[in-house]
């Protein structure tokens, strides 16, 4: 999917290292640490043109250039080779050569003073019980993504007139898309850099900050302890740990470790129900396999149930469970493995009624093809066993650089005419309650086609709507939104008229409603990266959508007929509460936080199909 590739490429150190493969261990045990290339001179150069030109130098439209590269901070770099997604690229250099890579390929010196000011004053009162909020991704354990009226605490006439109240600037950072929360007075988010901030949503001064051990794109999920006493908030790394940290302090309960496969990561918010925790995991292996020397391919997505007590897992459920089996060589001699895929990239929702959580998974990445990838899953929430399997989408097997235009890669892929499209779910399922009285689980797929599921016939298909035309960059990317009568679909496809655009529908048929057509001019204008195709999740409030789209453009649109009340370009750099210099650019992944009468959103997304920026704006009514 498209961020999933901006992760996979993000420094584009991909198919040119040798890979040391790590085996898989149980969660909770040490990896051993993979072997340090043989020491070499610190040259920043060399070490981009042995290791990175090949991908870097090419016009590739998903690989960013060296122009894009440019404009990152060099601690972006560095991290992202040391702790981050490229931490298995970086782990072939040695320290000095990450160091001189990161300088050279950005032109700027590591260890640049960053602003500290921006802390609170006066520390507000955080009483997490009361006032309006949004909690963790979807709102509530459903993932609607539907506000009601008291929280949100805006009109469309008042959506129509807001303004930006305050600016934050992410340091070291190229990508803003961890969403944000607004919990009891206090707004917690993520960033790229691996901090976790806590604010004050009023004027976004800081109260405290958090480090953890790799890049938080996550969202935030507060909970009260188990024993009481005090809050804990909950979310999930780059490097696919799990952490419980107070809310009002931002000090480390406890963090565990989900899988110590090398690609492993956290992407989709953690959901918080009673006293569990449940967390996806998803992986960029996709992106090694690409190289001749890795051994395609080994990961297999999953689904973790912790208690919030202690982090313990209390049931750890992957989405393939055949044999892991060599199925061959490739053309370099290397050995193949397999079936290999199905992450789960998005938050898991909640059926309390049922007792089932479902989760929805991603293409394969080495067969034999199974029957859990591009599907929902329904799994039981005492046992974590599956109880059933909808799949949308069979036979999509698929590495990056299998496309038919990226031959030079190809040395992984399956054979000619059996490559899949790329077709998976990175939208969270929506289970919702239909005006006829039935329940559905509302899903849009990168196919482009949104889907109602029956959660009482194991999954069947209530009914199907084709909104875009669905590609490995387009199609429904990050989450769809329903209030009480309709579905809302917002579709990327590179903003191609009459599939791009935010499509409302029926839900009790998936009847179109209305249709709202990208902006004629992208809110950016032209250049690469610039478009106006719509991958990030989308929020509803009554009678209002808010959209955030690849061009920079923040925009609302009514519910009634899609006609767009309100607009802010947010193509510019900002003066930064916090003293941080700061530009937003494309948005993408997180959506719209609205709570309070204010609209929270993060803008910049420097990587694949998207332009650099590290904004978190805050909009309210005068």
């Amino acid at each position: 999917m498209l961020n999933r590739y901006s992760i996979i490429l993000a420094l584009g150190f991909i198919g040119t290292v040798t890979v040391i493969r790590a085996q898989q261990v149980p969660a909770g045990r040490g990896a051993q640490a993979p072997a340090q290339a043989a020491a070499a001179p610190a040259d920043g150069a060399s070490v981009y043109l042995n290791m990175c030109a090949q991908c870097h130098n090419t016009d590739d439209p998903r690989i960013p250039s060296a122009a894009t590269l440019r404009q990152r901070t060099p601690d972006a770099v560095l991290d992202a080779l040391t702790t981050g997604v490229m931490r298995a690229q970086g782990a072939e250099l040695t320290e000095p050569q990450r160091r001189a890579v990161a300088e050279y390929v950005t032109g700027k010196t590591l260890g640049g003073a960053t602003a500290s000011i921006g802390k609170c004053t006066t520390v507000p009162a955080f009483n997490p019980g009361q006032g309006p909020s949004w909690n963790g991704w979807g709102v509530d354990v459903t993932n609607t993504r539907f506000q009601p009226a008291a929280q949100a605490q805006l009109t469309p006439e008042q959506a129509s007139k807001l303004t930006l109240k305050w600016a934050f600037g992410y340091p070291n950072a190229n990508t803003a898309r961890a969403q944000p929360t607004i919990v009891g007075g206090r707004l917690f988010v993520g960033n790229q850099n691996g901090e976790v901030y806590s604010l004050d949503p009023k004027t976004g001064c800081t109260i405290w900050t958090f480090k953890a051990d790799a890049a938080v794109r996550t969202g935030i999920v507060i909970g009260p302890k188990p024993a009481g006493g005090g809050w804990l908030a909950y979310f999930g790394d780059q490097r696919a740990s799990a952490y419980a940290i107070d809310a009002a302090t931002g000090t480390r309960v406890w963090m565990t470790r989900l899988d110590e496969h090398p690609n492993a990561l956290i992407t989709g918010t953690p959901t918080l129900y009673q006293n569990r925790l449940y967390v996806p995991v998803s992986s960029v292996e996709e992106g090694r396999g690409s190289a001749a020397t890795y051994e395609c391919c080994t990961f297999r997505g999953s689904l973790a149930a912790l208690n919030i007590a202690d982090g313990a897992v209390v049931w750890h459920t992957h989405t393939i469970d055949a044999p892991l089996t060599e199925i061959g060589k490739n053309s370099a001699g290397t050995t193949k493995r397999g079936p290999a895929g199905a992450s789960i990239w998005s938050s898991p929702t909640v059926d309390v009624r049922r007792r089932m959580i479902y989760a929805a998974t991603g293409n394969m990445y080495t067969g034999p093809q199974q029957p859990t990838s591009d599907s929902v899953i329904a799994f039981d929430m005492t046992t974590g066993k599956i109880a059933w399997i909808r799949q949308a989408l069979a036979k999509d097997i698929f590495l990056v650089g299998c496309s038919e235009n990226a031959g030079r890669n190809a040395v992984n892929c399956p054979p000619p005419g059996e490559a899949g499209p790329d077709f998976d779910f990175g939208s969270s399922p929506i289970l919702t309650r239909l005006p006829n009285g039935k329940d559905a689980i509302i899903i849009g797929q990168k196919s482009g086609e949104g889907w109602a599921f029956d959660p009482d016939n194991k999954g069947a298909v209530i009914w199907h709507y084709q909104a875009g035309r669905g590609s490995a960059l387009g199609g429904m990317e990050w989450g769809s939104a329903v209030d009480s009568e309709n579905a809302y679909f917002a579709v990327a496809d590179g903003g191609a008229p009459q599939t791009a655009g935010l499509h409302a529908v029926k839900l009790n048929t998936g009847e179109r409603v209305w249709y709202a057509p990208p902006p004629a001019t992208p809110a950016c204008g032209t250049g690469r990266g610039c478009n106006a195709a719509l991958s990030a999740a989308i929020t509803v409030v009554p009678g209002v959508i808010f959209v955030g789209g690849m061009d920079g453009g923040m925009r609302a649109h009514s519910t009634k007929d899609g006609s767009l009340l309100w607009e802010f370009n947010t193509n510019r750099e900002f003066q930064t509460v916090n003293g941080v210099k700061a530009s937003g650019a494309s948005i993408n992944q997180s959506g719209p936080t609205v709570v309070g009468g204010m609209v929270f959103v993060n803008s910049g997304f420097g990587s694949l199909g998207g332009r650099p920026g590290n904004v978190l704006l805050a909009f309210g009514v005068d």
